[in-house]
């Protein structure tokens, strides 16, 4: 789908991909009009996520809104001529997913041959900031662009319409990596809701570069399509000045009324005091609520989290109060980096290092969701930008089995994940009147015996892999032929 949706704007997949397999820059897609998606009317012939298993319905969908879900008794009541109408066929209808937390600028820096060099040996958290930074000296507009462009691409196609993307800005990369961000944020409008992160990865207020990592930070926040303030106070040189850096980028959000998005906390020392609570009490105090209403905050990684006890998680639940807080896990990476033993321990005692998501959702009442965090570089080589991928994996790394666990991995990859990041609210299904229009409609594979995803935890178990996608009530990807004969 990919190859003749690109050609269908005068991009030739085969000869671009050549291209980078030689080296050479290829050009990257312009502005994608809406002209070029089909509005789906009627979606004929589903089972819909929390609807019942036994129960086929078709969707009626108006000016990117859903009408209402029908089942068989009702179906003739209703006229749906002159549409553009898809053929369900047993698929299973569920929101469309969501990456709450996703770097655009480092992606698939290991699939690209113009950082070839840069090999992972070590496979620690060291070697991947290392890596990492000779490849940021080595940016350009060029690929920058096309590398995000995978992202997106494989993104939307695996079902994703709204995702919260981080892009660094600092003395070496300067406004580079936003600008490129600006901009596939522009091209892809019409088909994913994409927000802005202006992201300070490296010091504010430790090294020679702090000053200038602040100025430029301003200036990026003060763009137009800049969505967040971003920043990882655990890379400052102090405990005092990691204190500053969270109070300055509280201060910035509020300036310029953005959602905050803070990696925090990313140990799994014991004998250090989590930063989250000086991050609560901050929030609490310079009056988030009443001077920045309507803006999300989110925690990414805080892993040192998962050493809390009882008490300590209920005490954390209390002290956030009515803070729009949701807290982000990152298995793929947390796995990764988090938790390998020294070389003299025998390769034992491996913790799992990742906030257990769906547990702080049901016994502790915390908001949350999971995301992909980044994707084919060496902070997390493996994987894909299937959100989906991670749910999948979650009930085995958060022993979540049963169907209502199911139900919690998909929202936090979906609605819940959405909710976080402030892209809207949605209910569980996402089926209300008015509603977005956003939804994956999941194909079973023909062979098999035609073995059918009945319900979502079949869905979570085992993700299909041909899928429809709908973005505003347009059908923006497929990997399947759905369309009614």
């Amino acid at each position: 789908m990919a190859a003749e949706f690109l050609k269908s704007h005068g991009i030739d997949l085969q000869d671009e991909m050549s291209k980078v397999q030689s080296s050479r820059v290829p050009v990257t897609p312009g502005p994608i009009p809406t002209s070029a998606f089909s509005a789906v009317t009627e979606i004929r012939g589903v089972r819909i996520a929390g609807y019942g298993p036994d129960l086929i319905w078709d969707v009626l969908i108006k000016t990117g809104g859903v009408v209402c879900a029908l089942h068989d008794a009702e179906k003739a009541k209703i006229s749906t001529s002159d549409t553009y109408v898809v053929n369900g066929r047993d698929a299973f209808l569920a929101p469309s997913l969501c990456h709450p937390h996703i770097h655009l600028d480092k992606c698939f820096l290991l699939y690209d041959p113009k950082f070839s060099d840069l090999s992972i040996e070590k496979s620690d958290f060291t070697e991947a900031l290392s890596l990492t930074s000779r490849a940021k000296a080595r940016f350009t507009a060029e690929d920058l662009e096309r590398r995000g462009c995978w992202l997106i691409e494989e993104s939307i196609a695996a079902g994703v319409t709204c995702m919260r993307a981080f892009v660094e800005v600092d003395a070496s990369v300067r406004l580079k990596c936003l600008d490129a961000g600006l901009k596939l944020k522009d091209d892809y409008r019409d088909a994913c809701e994409i927000q802005i992160c202006a992201f300070a990865q490296d010091p504010l207020f430790s090294g020679e570069d702090a000053v200038e990592g602040r100025r430029l930070m301003e200036e990026a926040l003060g763009k137009d399509g800049v969505d967040v303030m971003g920043s990882t106070p655990y890379v400052e040189a102090s405990e005092e000045l990691m204190r500053k850096n969270v109070d300055w980028a509280i201060e910035m959000a509020m300036k310029y009324g953005e959602h905050l998005d803070l990696h925090l906390d990313y140990h799994l020392d014991a004998n250090k005091e989590p930063m989250v609570y000086y991050v609560i009490d901050a929030l609490h105090g310079r009056q988030w609520m009443r001077k920045n209403r309507g803006k999300k905050i989110v925690l990414g990684h805080c892993t040192r989290l998962t050493l809390f006890t009882k008490d300590q998680w209920h005490n954390l639940r209390t002290r956030i109060g009515d803070l729009p807080v949701s807290f982000i896990g990152l298995p793929m990476s947390d796995l990764f980096m988090m938790g390998k033993p020294s070389d003299d321990r025998g390769g034992g005692e491996r913790v799992r290092g990742t906030l257990q998501i769906p547990q702080m959702i049901q016994q502790y009442g915390f908001e949350g969701a999971i995301g992909i965090n980044n994707v084919g570089n060496a902070f997390t080589p493996h994987g894909s930008c299937d959100p989906l991928g991670i749910a999948s994996m979650g009930v085995g790394v958060y022993h979540a089995g049963t169907e209502h666990d199911a139900a919690i991995l998909y929202e936090t990859v979906s609605t819940r994940a959405k909710v976080a990041i402030g892209c809207r609210e949605l209910n569980k299904s996402g089926m209300q009147d008015g509603g977005s229009g956003d939804f994956v409609l999941f194909k079973s594979e023909p062979f098999g015996g035609g073995r059918v995803r009945r319900t979502l935890q079949q869905v979570v178990y085992d993700p299909p892999k041909s899928r429809l996608v709908l973005y505003k009530g347009r059908a923006v990807s497929s990997s399947a032929e759905f369309k009614e004969p």
